[in-house]
């Protein structure tokens, strides 16, 4: 009662963080300010980059533009630092309701080391981001003209030197903002010689009767996912449909396959005594035999429940409408602190499943569950974080950041971890199997390679795979391009999708191996649940190569290794699914035969 008590309890307190987490991005995310004519506006630069690389990004003034003698930075949180963004006071004067003819920043003599930094900058079609009254602005730098696109190297090169700002305002609020370049307001950036620019903006304010609660729709309207939004339905229903009735088709085949048997064991029960039968209930006493490295099956099996548990978590809070379009960091604030909540569900289950498979080394599974997928993450990201530091990029954390998740993780997930640990070892369940294990392990016979492990680990994968790829090039396009995903509800489903089709696949490929009286299934049942974070892997190098306009060493690094840490993640969590879909699916078809 008191165990029943203490975990209700924990339950209630992370649904109480994630509630308060939820009601502080949707109070604090979106700006509500009302104006009065001649206000200060809040106008922040965030950062300039290559396009077609969303992870290497730089400050704005890091490029020579017109910078002041102090650069204001804005106090940022958490997610907006991991994110990237780096916003500093921009160098605009753009008060409420007062348009502004076009005024000059400030004159300026671009040196031959500044031109060409803006030249390399525009060859590689850097944009500016910034952010007015917490509306996104993009805008590119400037344009070139060359006879190949793909050979730059004689192009003509044209820094935009005016920019023209649009805001459409109703009443006392800000609706909109538009940033337009002229193309004839240009300087020629194709010699090194040093150039003089004044660069100048305007502002013209425009009213309109659009409301302030309409303001953000434009931005998921803009998105890929709702301009095709038939498309995409169709598409994810085609391909749902498909796999679910190659799933229906399996299952049934499997139920009748099982109802045979049981026949066969039923009715032929004496004549098996006589004999030395052959199938699946013959290895009844080495099925439930524990798997090798027990304290490694635990840990992985544990981390699956927590990342299970996170994304049902990220799911709740998308679907309420936490990570709303431009909600600058929060879906990464959230990844960061669920994660650290839910380190004690970790360490519970992996403990309780150690100690009920006749564990005894608590302080190795405490180690092995804490480090098994933070571990590799942490050496990803030190490399990572070294790539960035080394290109001078926004995506580099400050040592402030790294000392404050250093502080999260040793104040909060550590000790999660540990409570949880104690709570599972305390709880000592028994591990209920309808059939006892012999002394001696039964000798497992010749198998053909079909029914190895990668064989079996490639068709495993590939069912799930399919049931999830058309919704995987609009996540790509969103985290790794500038569309914005806003659609969760077909995520959700393709997510349910995903855990049913991985858990009839593994069961069915467990009958099947033990059908062939190979009772190792323990680690089998997992790698091939997990497989499908391979194949997931194996569709980065397609998306990369074939779908994307990505370049460099640093973009490259990126994209990969944060991908590799992603995908075994997935493997990690689908194989916990796929080895308790079939622990449940052993016990049940044991239970209902006689053993002896």
């Amino acid at each position: 009662m008191e165990k029943s008590t203490a975990c209700l309890g924990g339950g209630v307190c992370i649904v109480m963080i994630l509630w308060w987490c939820c009601i502080r991005n949707v109070t604090s995310g979106a700006s509500d300010h009302r104006y009065k004519q001649g206000d200060s506006v809040p106008f922040y630069a965030n950062k300039v980059g290559p396009f077609h690389n969303p992870s290497e990004t730089y400050r704005y003034f890091d490029l020579p533009f017109c910078s002041p003698a102090n650069v204001e930075e804005k106090k940022e949180d958490l997610g907006e630092v991991l994110n990237g963004d780096r916003l500093v006071v921009a160098p605009f004067k753009m008060d409420f309701q007062i348009d502004q003819e076009p005024t000059s920043i400030c004159k300026k003599r671009l040196t031959k080391a500044e031109v060409v930094q803006f030249r390399v900058a525009i060859l590689k079609d850097y944009f500016f981001q910034m952010y007015y009254d917490d509306l996104p602005i993009w805008g590119f730098l400037g344009r070139f003209e060359s006879e190949d696109q793909d050979d730059t190297a004689g192009a003509k090169v044209y820094l935009f030197r005016h920019t023209h700002f649009e805001i459409l305002y109703n009443k006392d609020r800000i609706i909109d903002v538009f940033v337009q370049n002229k193309p004839n307001e240009v300087v020629s950036l194709t010699e090194d010689t040093e150039v003089d620019v004044d660069f100048t903006y305007s502002v013209q304010w425009i009213p309109t009767d659009m409301s302030f609660e309409k303001r953000l729709e434009k931005y998921s309207q803009a998105s890929l996912m709702l301009l095709n939004l038939e498309i995409h339905w169709f598409s994810i229903i085609n391909s749902c449909v498909a796999v679910l009735l190659l799933t229906g088709l399996l299952a049934t085949i499997l139920m009748h396959v099982l109802k045979n048997d049981f026949s066969k064991f039923t009715h032929d029960e004496e004549a098996v005594d006589e004999q030395e039968g052959s199938g699946w209930k013959y290895i009844h006493g080495d099925v439930f035999r524990y798997p090798m490295y027990k304290s490694l099956f635990a840990a992985a099996t544990g981390i699956g429940t927590q990342l299970f548990a996170l994304s049902i978590f990220i799911f709740m809070l998308a679907l309420v409408g936490v990570f709303y379009p431009y909600n600058r960091g929060a879906l990464v604030t959230a990844l960061v602190i669920i994660y650290a909540l839910t380190s004690g569900i970790a360490g519970y289950s992996a403990a309780s499943f150690y100690y009920m498979i006749e564990g005894k080394n608590w302080m190795k599974i405490m180690v092995l569950t804490g480090s098994l997928f933070s571990g590799p993450l942490f050496l990803t990201f030190c490399f990572l974080n070294t790539v960035a530091i080394a290109y001078s990029s926004t995506a580099a954390l400050p040592l402030g950041t790294i000392v404050v998740i250093f502080l999260l993780w040793t104040l909060v997930t550590s000790p999660l971890l540990v409570v949880g640990g104690i709570a599972g070892r305390n709880s000592r369940p028994e591990f209920q199997t309808p059939c006892r294990t012999n002394k001696y392990p039964r000798e497992i016979p010749q198998l053909p390679w079909y029914r190895r492990t990668l064989p079996q680990m490639a068709m495993a994968g590939f069912l799930p795979f399919s049931a999830i790829y058309i919704e995987l090039y609009y996540i790509f396009i969103s985290i790794w391009g500038h569309q914005i995903y806003t659609i969760y509800s077909i995520l959700f489903i393709v997510f349910i999708i995903l855990f049913i089709v991985t858990a009839f696949i593994t069961v069915a490929l467990t009958y099947f191996q033990l059908a062939a009286e190979d009772h190792q299934w323990w680690w089998r049942s997992f790698v091939c649940g997990g497989s499908t974070g391979l194949f997931i892997y194996g569709y980065c190098i397609y998306f990369y190569y074939a779908r994307s306009d990505m370049f460099g060493f640093m973009q490259t690094s990126f994209f990969f290794g944060y991908m590799a840490c992603i995908c075994y993640g997935f493997f990690l969590m689908l194989g916990t699914v796929g080895f308790r879909a079939a622990l449940f699916f052993v016990r049940h078809i044991y239970r209902s035969i006689k053993c002896e």
